[in-house]
């Protein structure tokens, strides 16, 4: 016999799945059934519901919040009335069953209260485009009969749950119910019966919709969309102005959308008026902020976001109560430039990502609402009770601290093998997003597939159009650069008379050449940010150790190790520091080692070259081998320290010769 749980995660999954039911982490789905007693062994009632921040798409067991459905429904005899709502979050806990699963979220009255075995509550935006019609409630009727009640905007809550159950019980008919201003929820029988029901208001209001709509609800095309290799040509170019103009209360992340939905809506006359009226489903404005930044891209930027930032906090200001949580920030989330696109931010790139995804939700409602009626969403004044809601605030503060390089964005070239790898693998596991470039593009997405968070792109430093094309991928993946390790190397070990100009030259375009571009590059973003930054260069104990049969590789070396030099005291006052790491021989897990350099080495040396790590590890002063996560650290701890630039660290375990002078 298949479990209530399994048959709502199988729910779940499909309902998530699909863009048109819900947004990611959007809503919630439930299941009631028994389960026995731990301690008596007797049958008790029980309701799985999805709890506090999942996703409906990819929910787990351990993300279902579990409640003794007796205990929850008598909590409706205790209710002391819509004042004192809040209290009865704190009660979900009295009410769980063992150790409860995952934390209840603020829909589980809502879900508990309604008599059915199952329950859906999603944010479609056909549904929402209705419930936040002018004439949501005449539309709804007329679309659906009693089929599907309306139940008027309501904060969420355990009053909401009130609500809706006492309207289910009076419509006897009724399949579920459109929310104003904020979504739909549906239940059933059965699972199945609960996923047709859901499906059936989505699909019907999408259907009436399409039928019913006039063509261009958002008014003529008044701003002409840039082609789209200019287009991107020109969001390369405004993204780390933004990103740095939107970081003024912490560093973020950020998102480059030019969907056809954006293009459309930023191109049309009632773009201004539809955007300053904001999102409305709560879980939309939660992420994109009430109201997106519209901006004019020929006129002043700076100027445009202190005004934004001004409406910001006199929005705040305006609703603000004694107890009230501080202002988190007032930076826009959302900016839509006509021509370009959308640009979206947050804290981290799945953040961005989702504000953005929201957004686009909002653009589909409000094109809804406008091609049958108008768009009207809920008061402002309910916008701050929920986005300064003290439960939200609640939810901030228990999640885990930021990481050391959270908001930040890296890239790191030869970064798919070797240091480069290690150093990617090191920069993501602290919170940085990670840009991975290396002239092999499978390795680079090898390397990038690990991480999450990351890019990978084809960049040979040697070519200069591919190293300015690797950054502008970086900046449109993510709005700028803050960390770059010039690591991509290469080494031919020949004493000077068997040395070539073709052996010179190599090693000086990869690695003196190919620095100074992807410095330059970079440079020219991090400036652009205005959030200062870290240049790292990989250089070797070479660059000031005369090893021998080395001429090239050390020139090239000692090359790298001054422009560390000149480049610290050239963008210091742009807040940029440039620093070094200097490594000995990193022979395990390295692709210049592997590539036959480890061989010529150890023919120098004089010792197999299987025993060449160890060799080298005998003639430091700590007698340890250097591996490439040892010179990941270091790139690491230079990040960390903001007020160090000039900097070479030796990573060698101790070679007495190569100490700096």
């Amino acid at each position: 016999m298949t479990r209530p749980q399994d048959e709502l995660l199988e729910r779940a999954h499909r309902l998530g799945a699909d863009p048109r039911n819900t947004n990611y982490a959007g809503g919630n789905a439930s299941a009631k059934g028994e389960a026995p007693d731990p301690v008596s062994g007797e049958p008790i009632p029980l309701m799985w519901v999805k709890g506090s921040g999942g996703d409906l798409g990819t929910l787990t067991e351990a993300g279902l919040a579990v409640l003794r459905l007796d205990r929850l429904r008598a909590l409706a005899g205790r209710y002391p009335g819509v004042e004192h709502e809040d209290e009865m979050v704190a009660a979900f806990d009295f009410c769980l069953h063992g150790r409860g699963g995952a934390a209840p979220s603020i829909d589980t009255a809502m879900h508990g209260l309604v008599d059915a075995p199952h329950v859906d509550h999603l944010h479609p935006d056909s549904g929402i485009a209705l419930a936040c019609a002018a004439d949501g409630e005449e539309l709804t009727r007329r679309i659906f009969g009693e089929r599907v009640a309306w139940v008027p905007w309501r904060r969420p809550g355990f009053q909401l749950g009130v609500d809706i159950a006492a309207i289910k019980a009076a419509n006897p008919a009724a399949i579920g119910c459109v929310l104003g201003g904020h979504g739909i929820t549906a239940w059933g029988e059965s699972s199945a019966e609960c996923e047709a029901h859901s499906l059936e208001i989505i699909r019907t209001a999408e259907s009436y919709l399409a039928e019913h709509g006039r063509p261009d609800p958002f008014g003529p095309v008044v701003r002409q969309t840039l082609p789209e290799a200019e287009r991107r040509v020109r969001a390369a170019e405004l993204f780390p102005v933004l990103r740095g103009l939107a970081s003024s209360a912490h560093p973020v992340v950020g998102r480059f959308t030019d969907s056809a939905e954006v293009l459309d809506f930023v191109s049309r006359a009632e773009l201004e008026r539809l955007a300053a009226l904001g999102t409305s489903c709560p879980d939309h404005f939660l992420r994109t902020k009430v109201a997106p930044l519209v901006l004019d891209p020929e006129a002043a930027i700076e100027p445009q976001f202190e005004a934004y930032r001004a409406a910001y906090t006199a929005y705040y200001e305006r609703h603000a109560v004694p107890g009230s949580p501080p202002m988190r920030g007032a930076d826009p989330a959302i900016v839509l430039v006509p021509g370009v696109g959308m640009f979206s931010f947050g804290k981290d790139a799945q953040t961005a990502r989702v504000a953005g995804e929201f957004y686009v939700n909002a653009i589909n409602v409000m094109r809804g609402a406008e091609s049958v009626s108008r768009y009207r969403p809920i008061e402002e004044a309910e916008k701050f009770r929920i986005e300064y809601w003290e439960l939200e605030e609640a939810k901030l503060r228990r999640m885990p601290p930021p990481k050391p390089l959270a908001g930040r964005v890296a890239l790191v070239t030869g970064g798919g093998s070797g240091i480069g790898a290690a150093t990617c693998r090191r920069l993501a596991a602290e919170g940085a997003c990670v840009v991975v470039a290396d002239r092999d593009p499978a390795a680079a997405e090898k390397v990038a597939a690990e991480l999450g968070d990351a890019l990978a792109v084809r960049m040979d430093v040697t070519a200069e159009s591919e190293v300015v094309e690797g950054v502008r991928q970086a900046v449109l993946a993510f709005g700028g650069l803050d960390l770059v390790v010039n690591n991509a190397g290469l080494s031919l070990s020949r004493p000077l008379l068997e040395t070539t100009v073709a052996d010179w030259d190599l090693q000086h375009d990869v690695m003196a050449r190919g620095s100074f571009l992807v410095s330059r590059e970079s440079a020219r973003v991090m400036i652009a940010q205005g959030l200062g930054g870290d240049l790292v260069y990989i250089s070797s104990k070479n660059a000031v150790f005369a090893g021998p049969s080395n001429l090239a590789y050390g020139a090239a070396k000692a090359d790298q190790a001054h422009q560390v030099r000149l480049l610290a005291a050239e963008l210091g006052e742009h807040g940029i520091r440039v620093n070094g790491v200097n490594p000995d021989g990193v022979v395990r897990g390295s692709g210049i080692f592997a590539s036959g350099w480890g061989a010529n080495r150890a023919a120098v040396y004089g010792v197999p070259e299987a025993e060449l790590g160890a060799f080298y590890a005998q003639r430091t002063l700590l007698k340890r081998e250097v591996l490439p996560e040892h010179i990941a650290q270091a790139v690491f701890l230079l990040t960390q320290l903001s007020h160090t630039t000039g900097l070479h660290i030796p990573v060698d375990a101790g070679v007495a010769a190569a100490f700096l002078r």
